[in-house]
């Protein structure tokens, strides 16, 4: 039997920031974002937007797009690291959207029987949501599950990781009926436990905020959704646990030879859209029988081989990532939504044909699988129509992306259809801090 994706969807915000703009705005010479990482536009959160939005229009995508039954679904796990609620998982938000706009054909709360949770390692949760998806239908024949990868990356302005910021959100369909993709079995694993990039739960005594928030207590706890990060030493991080997860993967597989060679495409995690081919030499290097010092790694990243190997297998992958930005744990998969979309584009056959997955959370985890496309593939691809969909959005003026980085506009600048936020509940002591939410048809 065989298990995997069945169908996918994708959700991007419908406003976006040109990287130049920005990078004209801090004095960046736009070819060093441009030219040097990759990067096009950046896709922000709208005023009504967040994590459950983002997430339940991809879901209600799916369900519409490939007329799914509800009932026929056992699961749904998010893979997320911007969580709404410290207790509450934001798929239970997503879930009960969706269910509202279902209700009229399958009768109210169609999901109640449908187990849900979030999964959290930082980039990598998706992934981990789609493993253990996997391992759920291939012991429950009868039943299907929903993986949604759903985030918004945001840096602080004027930080080095402003301009890899994005938002977007991907839903797929597990089953034994993987007309997309099939997946192998073996699964490499690399983790260690760093600070490359957290979101910690930072103590405050500062009186101005403990006397607004009108609280008695001397201390309180603060959570912000900019993440304390070193770029260098994660991108370091990055390599280690790659490096790790791949031979991991090798070992397990029985696979003598270059892994890589066997593979149509090689998706990877793209915090920005250059990082897959900047971080891979290392393995590259390795295969082929050399050190991975940087001195050469730096002779490897220029040869002939390794840019034929960046153009063939990699670079179709990061054409959507140059046009969202970060998508953190969507990422991996809209790379692998790109990489397809280019080979239906260009009429290229790729039934049968294995893609490799190279999946990377900061904290630290690296993933790295595989899978064979399915029969069905460009049906599916079809219906998703990857970069027809990214060309229908709306840029927005610097000054525009500045103010909704500051939370300083109420009014939504594209107030398309689908979910919004409508309002965050402040009087109702038992109720404070619930969020309540809107659907335009």
């Amino acid at each position: 039997m065989k298990y995997g994706i069945e169908a996918v969807s994708i959700y991007v915000p419908h406003i976006y920031l040109p990287i130049k703009d920005l990078a004209i705005q801090r004095q960046i010479d736009p070819d060093k974002l441009e030219i040097g990482l990759g990067l096009k536009k950046m896709s922000v959160l709208d005023v009504h937007e967040d994590t459950a939005t983002i997430a339940a229009n991809a879901l209600l995508k799916l369900i519409h797009d490939f007329e799914i039954n509800p009932n026929e679904i056992g699961r749904i796990y998010l893979g997320t690291e911007s969580a709404l609620d410290g207790a509450k998982p934001t798929a239970t938000y997503a879930v009960q959207l969706v269910e509202s706009v279902l209700a009229n054909k399958f009768g109210e709360r169609p999901f109640k029987h449908t187990d849900v949770v979030d999964m959290i390692f930082a980039c990598v949760g998706g992934v981990d949501a789609l493993h253990n998806s996997i391992d759920y239908v291939r012991v429950n024949s009868d039943k299907k599950a929903i993986v949604i990868a759903a985030d918004y990356a945001k840096y602080g302005l004027e930080s080095t990781g402003e301009y890899t910021q994005g938002a977007g959100a991907v839903a797929m369909l597990i089953s034994d009926q993987p007309n997309l993709i099939t997946f192998d079995h073996h699964w490499g694993i690399g983790m260690e436990s760093v600070f490359d990039f957290f979101k910690p739960h930072q103590a405050t005594s500062n009186a101005t905020i403990l006397e607004t928030l009108g609280t008695s207590k001397s201390e309180i706890e603060i959570f912000s959704d900019e993440p304390v990060f070193e770029g260098q030493y994660s991108n370091e991080c990055y390599k280690n646990r790659v490096r790790e997860a791949y031979f991991n993967f090798k070992e397990k597989a029985g696979v003598e030879g270059k892994l890589y060679e066997n593979w149509r495409y090689i998706a990877f995690h793209l915090p920005y859209a250059f990082q897959g081919k900047r971080m891979f030499s290392d393995v590259f290097a390795l295969e082929n029988g050399q050190d991975n010092s940087n001195d050469q790694l730096k002779i490897v990243s220029k040869s002939e081989a390794y840019k034929t190997l960046i153009k063939e297998k990699v670079e179709p992958t990061q054409r959507a990532s140059s046009e969202i930005g970060n998508m953190y744990t969507a990422s991996i998969f809209a790379a692998f939504l790109s990489a397809l979309q280019v080979s239906a584009d260009t009429n290229e056959e790729l039934t049968g044909k294995t893609i490799g997955f190279i999946a990377y959370g900061s904290g630290s985890k690296s993933k790295v699988f595989q899978g064979q496309i399915g029969e069905g593939w460009k049906n599916v691809i079809n219906k998703v129509d990857l970069f027809n969909y990214l060309n229908q959005r709306e840029a927005i003026t610097f000054e525009q992306y500045q103010d909704l980085h500051n939370k300083n506009l109420k009014i939504s600048i594209n107030a398309s259809k689908g979910f919004a936020l409508d309002r965050i509940e402040t009087e109702n002591l038992d109720l404070k801090g619930a969020r309540y939410y809107t659907f335009k048809g």
